[in-house]
């Protein structure tokens, strides 16, 4: 299991500096990975990542969510090519620093959407995605489908509806991304998606209720912790949580941060890896019992 956390924890900044700062952060808390938020891969620099990522020895991944404009379940034809576009040139880029995920709301728009999603739109969206994997698979890239809350995208809200998606791709590299904190909002608790996933999870966000301090929200984190480890995943477990301290005006509008829960990313960064570590430790002497 690698235990990692968001890029935006450490700079909303991604340019060479950037990137060090937070590949550098990342390996001063303690986690093996970094997650890079890759809103427009054409421009993210690769190649500093390798090597940010060589000097500390932390693995990468990468997150992304579709805009409007890319929205490959919006039914609009030169939409759908964009976002198809946009997600190549990701996994192009992930390739390129040796990275193995691409996750996040990578099947629709990360907004709130006025109506349902159409069988129409969905159905594009998952020829984009089986084309995307194809081309992920010659990287050895998995690509995972992060199950979001209502008011982010209108397709995968639910892990079953997650479950359901990646079946009808028929990719073995498209899998379920489960979030806490999206969680949180639509399942009826935090045991059940895991089991109902536990042949697809591929990737799990770690966040608090109120995307402030772990265990200090309403999040049961005892009984996802137990349930990931019933199932033996072995996955990425990845920190995320968001302040507009960090993170740019118009993602802070995207995400609706209108209060801010912390303003020192490192002291938030330490104190998550110490919290997650602690429980994924602790599950693992379950079998003492």
């Amino acid at each position: 299991m690698q235990i990692g956390c968001h890029g935006l924890v450490w700079t909303g900044e991604y340019d060479p500096a950037g990137i060090r700062h937070a590949v550098a952060s990342t390996a001063a808390a303690g986690f093996d990975l970094v997650e890079f938020p890759l809103m427009d891969p054409a421009t993210f620099d690769a190649t500093t990542a390798r090597a940010a990522l060589d000097e500390h020895g932390v693995a990468a991944s990468g997150s992304l969510g579709l805009a409007p404009e890319t929205d490959i379940s919006s039914g609009d034809p030169q939409a759908a090519h964009a976002g198809e576009e946009l997600l190549l040139r990701a996994v192009d880029a992930l390739a390129e620093m040796g990275a193995r995920h691409l996750c996040g709301i990578v099947y629709s728009a990360m907004q709130k959407y006025m109506q349902p999603a159409t069988p129409e739109g969905v159905a594009t969206s998952q020829q984009v995605i089986g084309r995307v994997a194809d081309h992920a698979a010659a990287a050895g890239i998995q690509l995972s489908l992060e199950v979001t809350n209502r008011y982010e995208s209108n397709v995968l809200n639910t892990a079953r509806q997650a479950r359901e998606f990646a079946a009808a791709v028929a990719r073995g590299n498209v899998r379920v991304h489960l979030d806490s904190y999206h969680m949180n909002i639509e399942e009826t608790d935090m045991v059940t998606p895991v089991l109902e996933t536990a042949g697809e999870l591929g990737y799990v966000h770690i966040g608090e209720s109120h995307r402030g301090y772990l265990g200090t929200g309403n999040v049961d984190f005892d009984g996802l912790f137990r349930a990931l480890h019933h199932i033996g995943y072995d996955g990425p477990v990845v920190f995320e949580s968001f302040s507009s301290a960090v993170v740019s005006p118009s993602l802070t509008r995207t995400l609706g941060i209108w209060r801010n829960l912390w303003e020192d990313g490192a002291d938030l960064g330490a104190h998550a890896n110490r919290f997650i570590r602690d429980r994924v430790h602790a599950n693992a002497t379950i079998a003492h019992h």
